[in-house]
């Protein structure tokens, strides 16, 4: 499914002191008498985001994506941004163009947000997120409610009256779809269907779109099937025996006998069916790809390649510093969940050892327990490895969140949390003194750097060739010239001391793991 680029927004204005939404429980955030219709669409989303958030508080980082030397051609961002939605097109094709150009009409959604506990700033950084994942998508946001209550209301998450409210919204804007910002039941979802009239969605459904758009490679796609299909599964709608399928018996004339008689399998149960069985298809084929990953893994032990893992919230600059630290060539973009599929790279030490970086998935608040579950497998990168790079987006009005957000995912991977970590505080041409000096005081073992203009990089490199497991067997050994393999894998993963040519091969004293040091044993000539 086509998304649309994220487009910059306009310096947002100071609320109406006497009308803030954000603290009137009983207020709209909508302003329905300015139509949106009759400007353009940035126009439209520069304004509706000011209305829905009611204040000039701290804001994300906004804007389009920049790149730098480090990110190569991004050929795969111009292919994804080569299919897009355009606001104000037809779904009916009426034009040959529309088909050239292969666009698609903008999803027009209204945002909605129940505010319980935390802070007001905590409630604008929820929504303000929401409004970037539905933008992601591919939608236009038109407008919003959010509303203040201790817990959602259990038929229709917003109460029967806001509800109604809400109805009355859609219809005057012209939306299309609700998003909400948590996870609806069955139930909620339902009865707020039939209230508002147009189709329900939430924060989960959202994210699993969004995965399921970006995902590029087989296992990825797999993965995000089986996350979709779980979260389907309890929330499919049937129309009770009027889809049924006859069972035979005396009743279908075939008589088959006891047990045969009734409406048979209703059409509901059909697709739970198939949805079972399509789900323990994945999951075999999953399983089956595994192997080749834990053969990688395998074999990069038994070189003793150290392993380095980037994770952290998405949109923290991730790709950006694989980019810049092995020239990769990932895609980066300035979007949520903009790569999904692991990279693994080689990489190097100032000191010349050679270790690997693994570009892992992007987490965010309220991940779907889902895709937890489903890209389990590719989360084991983070557990296997030697070292975490704990990438943060310093400029975020919330870091501290992120970070929690990170590693409560972390607590559900095992061996992930034994792990040594690195707080990498990125984007420091964006952030403030203050709130760089805040984490800082917060996570002793951080470093600041910009994966876009270099800074705190050589820094970064040196503290990661620190922090890296050394070998830990010491060698003396003089190996014969023509076992030169042997010299140069001692160069590449161990730790040179001394090296000299003499008559009977090169004297080497060094440090390199178990392995290593038994073949260079067996392989030395005597010490003369």
């Amino acid at each position: 499914m086509p998304r649309r680029a994220w487009a910059p927004r306009a310096t947002l204005e100071p609320p109406d002191e006497k009308r803030n939404p954000l603290t009137d429980p009983q207020h709209t955030v909508s302003e329905t008498e300015d139509t949106p219709q009759t400007r353009s669409p940035q126009e439209v989303a520069d304004d509706v985001v000011a209305r829905v958030l009611a204040r000039a508080g701290a804001t994300l980082h906004d804007g389009a994506t920049v790149h730098s030397s480090y990110d190569g051609d991004q050929l795969e961002l111009e292919e994804r941004t080569s299919l897009r939605r355009v606001a104000g097109l037809s779904t009916e094709l009426q034009d040959v163009t529309e088909v050239e150009y292969r666009q698609l009409r903008l999803e027009k959604v209204v945002l909605v947000g129940v505010w319980g506990s935390g802070t007001v700033t905590d409630a604008e950084i929820s929504l303000r997120e929401l409004a970037q994942l539905a933008e992601t998508a591919g939608s236009q946001v038109l407008d919003g409610l959010l509303q203040r209550r201790q817990k959602p209301d259990p038929g229709t998450y917003l109460g029967s009256g806001k509800a109604a409210e809400l109805a009355a919204l859609v219809a005057s804007v012209g939306a299309d779809t609700v998003v909400v910002d948590g996870e609806l039941a069955p139930s909620q979802r339902r009865a707020l269907e039939d209230i508002v009239r147009v189709k329900v969605i939430d924060r989960t459904a959202l994210i699993l779109d969004i995965f399921a758009q970006h995902a590029k490679s087989r296992e990825g796609k797999a993965q995000v099937e089986l996350a979709q299909l779980e979260y389907l599964l309890p929330r499919l709608r049937g129309w009770g025996d009027s889809m049924s399928r006859q069972a035979g018996g005396q009743v279908g004339g075939a008589a088959a006998g006891m047990g045969s008689r009734g409406p048979g399998e209703t059409k509901i149960e059909l697709d739970r069916r198939r949805i079972r069985n399509r789900m323990a298809k994945l999951r075999r084929e999953i399983a089956a790809m595994e192997p080749a990953r834990v053969t990688k893994r395998a074999s990069r032990k038994k070189h003793a390649i150290p392993s380095v893992a980037i994770a952290g919230y998405t949109n923290a600059g991730k790709s950006s510093l694989l980019n810049r630290l092995t020239h990769a060539g990932v895609l980066v973009e300035n979007a949520l969940f903009a790569t999904l599929d692991p990279t693994v790279r080689r990489a190097e030490t100032l000191d010349g050892r050679i270790y690997t970086l693994a570009d892992t998935v992007g987490f965010v608040r309220a991940l779907p327990h889902q895709l937890v579950e489903a890209f389990r497998s590719t989360l084991e990168e983070v557990a296997d490895a030697d070292l975490i790079l704990h990438v943060v987006d310093a400029s975020h009005p919330d870091p501290e969140g992120q970070i929690a957000a990170v590693r409560h995912v972390f607590a559900d991977i095992p061996g992930a949390m034994d792990v040594p970590e690195i707080i990498v505080l990125n984007k420091a041409d964006l952030a403030s003194s203050e709130a760089i000096a805040r984490l800082r005081s917060r996570e002793v073992h951080s470093i600041v750097v910009s994966a876009h203009s270099g800074e705190g990089i050589d820094q970064l490199q040196a503290l990661i060739a620190d922090q890296l497991p050394r070998p830990g067997v010491s060698i003396d050994v003089v190996i014969p010239y023509d076992r030169g393999d042997l010299v140069s894998r001692v160069h590449e993963h161990g730790e040179i001391q001394t090296e000299e040519h003499t008559g009977d091969g090169t004297a080497i004293r060094a440090r390199v793991d178990e392995g290593l040091a038994a073949e260079l044993e067996a392989a030395a000539q005597p010490r003369p």
